[in-house]
């Protein structure tokens, strides 16, 4: 069972128990209510600055911070928040800005935008099952409700935009997300005309046993596709699933697949000048690139715990966070990795550099501060 599932299992489990418990003593014949996530705005909780907080961005002088049930985040400083209101209790995983003009994206395909650094939110997509079939979406509107979740969106400019989530879905739009088209990233995989001759006269020779060709993990065919990013060069890149890589140099016309050296999932990356990029995730594995995913070089790290954010510095420099608090650390390129941990941070998902000294971070018990040195 993978991520996405495991979340759709225990929603499902917490809701069945709810309307058990609701249901206790209710007449047959009393109208039953359900209030869909997609469409009620977001409770104002007053410790939602404590509650899981899964990105971070920088929006002029505010930073803004999004995270579960709908919850999205203002401050002026990184260390005092104040919940504003949003018309939805999606769970949002990414958020990103540029200047005033901010988006945030999330479970069931959310997408929301505040074109005042925060203070106020529309949405402008959302692939909800329960959402009634608008009569004037366009085809490629209603090509993408998939109903599964958006992790990462990421702006050039106040309209050209990319979002990326589970099973390949990936969105783009040119005029600030008044309307989102569908890419296809990952177009799926056929075995070669010799593999499939291989493991033929495998079977053959040893018809009680599997060849080598089938015992090994093929390339998912639509990996969730984690994070997107744009170098310096100009280049797109993407990190998923099962060590999977997309690239585009034509402005996410077309994508180019490359596999990392290792198999398991990328849940984040960092881009730079020219086609540098750092990838991040599962294990403590970190991956650096110079040519835009053509080649991947291991970063050394310290620790096998999954890394799930992360953050450039000036000279090459990185933060990767991640979990049971762990903070890697480089000061500027070609340096090492230095492992560091804020224990009550528990799960960070996402960090951001306040100063020359100090990180916000995002994750499992909310927002916090940490000495950078």
């Amino acid at each position: 069972m993978n991520l996405v599932q495991l979340r759709r299992s225990s929603s499902a489990l917490i809701a069945a128990a709810m309307l058990a418990a609701t249901g206790t003593g209710a007449r047959a014949d009393e109208p039953k209510t359900w209030t869909d996530p997609a469409t009620a705005p977001a409770e104002i909780m007053p410790l939602a600055a404590q509650s899981l907080l899964l990105g971070v961005a920088r929006s002029g002088e505010r930073y803004v911070a999004v995270g579960s049930r709908g919850q999205i985040l203002l401050s002026g400083d990184g260390r005092t928040w104040k919940q504003v209101e949003v018309p939805t209790r999606l769970t949002f995983t990414a958020v990103t800005a540029v200047d005033g003009q901010v988006w945030a994206v999330g479970h069931e395909g959310i997408i929301v935008h505040s074109a005042d650094g925060g203070e106020h939110w529309l949405v402008q997509h959302e692939d909800s099952p329960q959402a009634q079939d608008d009569e004037s979406a366009d085809d490629a509107d209603t090509d993408t409700r998939q109903g599964v979740p958006l992790l990462s969106v990421w702006f050039d400019d106040a309209k050209r935009g990319f979002a990326v989530g589970a099973y390949s879905l990936a969105l783009r739009t040119d005029d600030g997300g008044e309307h989102w088209l569908p890419m296809t990233v990952a177009a799926g995989n056929t075995p070669a005309a010799d593999d499939d001759a291989s493991a033929t006269k495998d079977k053959g020779k040893h018809a009680l046993t599997f060849s080598k060709n089938e015992l090994k993990i093929g390339e998912e065919a639509t990996p969730h596709l984690n994070a997107i990013v744009r170098t310096g060069g100009g280049g797109l890149l993407i990190v998923g699933e099962r060590g999977s890589a997309f690239r585009s140099r034509d402005d996410g016309a077309t994508w180019q697949r490359r596999q990392l050296p290792y198999d398991g999932s990328m849940f984040g990356a960092i881009a730079y000048a020219g086609d540098h990029a750092v990838a991040f995730g599962l294990r403590g594995h970190v991956y650096e690139t110079s040519d835009l995913g053509e080649h991947w070089n291991a970063l050394e790290t310290g620790t096998e715990l999954s890394l799930m954010g992360g953050t450039a510095l000036p000279e090459g420099g990185a933060v990767i966070v991640g979990a049971n608090g762990t903070i890697l650390v480089r000061g500027k390129a070609g340096e090492p990795l230095q492992g560091r941990v804020d224990q009550p941070a528990g799960v960070i998902a996402a960090v951001l550099a306040l100063d020359a000294g100090t990180l916000l971070l995002a994750g499992e018990n909310g927002l916090g501060t940490f000495p950078l040195k």
